[in-house]
């Protein structure tokens, strides 16, 4: 949890970042640009450590999935996403992330929350579509902006889990490394045709920005963030993600003085609310149902078991 924690703050800074960057930058280029960069460093840190090149094809294919996830599809999508709607709506809108994430991860694993679990989440994501209509003017009228975010959160929650399942072998921030190599000739390709297109007027922070999203968002956040799925269980570690709304519109207030209004104060509030009680529900679960884990654990239902039939034969 502590893992998944320090993650989610790199990550909240994430929406804030890339509003200040389009500012001056193309979202092509941010959200190509950030993964050219990235993948730099992951070349660099790869070579350095003498890390052996994954040879299983399957594995690959494995980084293609983390990559179409977290490398290609949610910076592109977001990126163009918040060229036209603000920071705080983005981030209400990602929220709904938690329980895409728990839904892939059982899907892929052998993890089965309870039915609590699926009921919180389920309310969670209706509360974000409400959210989204709403703030669209009704269902007829939802945005192009939030079809792209929604987009963004489905790859996100793919790569999300198929990294954490990768991580347990491999490592996390090797995981993270290897999916930006193997993704870097085609950002190379798409950032210098975004740079064509519409040559870069940005400011001194207009570049931090986009500078955080290279080595923070897209790199080093990963090392926590993978580390802490992979520890695990996933399902419960990707709820900690529900604190990312909350910092995210803090981080929008402080940082672009963007006017939180009550609609997305609420809707942010009720989608933690729910993915919170999802959480708390699979807990609970799993202290109804302990198995045994250890030498000591077992040892101790077959005490009770023993005593039980000697019961049983004495009441005979």
């Amino acid at each position: 949890m502590a893992w998944g924690f320090v993650g989610i703050v790199a990550f909240s800074l994430t929406v804030p970042m890339t509003r200040i960057a389009v500012g001056g930058l193309s979202p092509l280029f941010i959200g190509t640009g950030r993964a050219v960069v990235a993948a730099l460093l992951a070349a660099l840190v790869l070579t350095l450590t003498r890390q052996p090149l994954p040879a299983r094809p399957a594995v690959w294919a494995r980084l293609a999935v983390v990559a179409g996830g977290v490398v290609v599809g949610f910076p592109v999508l977001t990126s163009y996403a918040l060229g036209t709607v603000p920071a705080a709506h983005g981030a209400v809108v990602i929220a709904v992330l938690p329980a895409v994430t728990a839904v892939a991860v059982v899907l892929r694993t052998a993890e089965r929350p309870s039915y609590a679990f699926w009921f919180f989440s389920v309310i969670g994501a209706a509360v974000v579509v409400a959210f989204v209509a709403v703030q669209g003017g009704g269902l007829g009228q939802i945005h192009m902006a939030d079809l792209l975010l929604i987009g963004a959160v489905l790859a996100c929650a793919l790569g999300y889990m198929e990294g954490g399942l990768l991580s347990r072998e491999l490592g996390s921030w090797q995981t993270i490394s290897w999916a930006l190599v193997l993704t870097s000739p085609l950002m190379v390709v798409l950032a210098v045709v975004a740079l064509v297109q519409e040559p870069p007027s940005a400011t001194p922070g207009q570049i931090a920005a986009f500078g955080y999203l290279a080595v923070v968002s897209m790199f080093l956040g990963f090392f926590a963030w993978y580390r802490g799925l992979a520890i695990g269980p996933m399902t419960t570690v990707s709820q900690i993600q529900l604190l990312q709304p909350v910092l995210t519109i803090s981080w929008a207030a402080l940082l672009l003085g963007e006017h939180v209004g009550t609609a997305t104060i609420v809707g942010a509030v009720a989608v933690i609310f729910c993915a919170a009680g999802a959480v708390r529900s699979r807990d609970a679960r799993r202290l109804q149902a302990p198995e045994p884990s250890s030498k000591a654990t077992a040892s101790t239902w077959w005490v009770i078991g023993n005593r039980s039939k000697a019961r049983s034969v004495r009441s005979r």
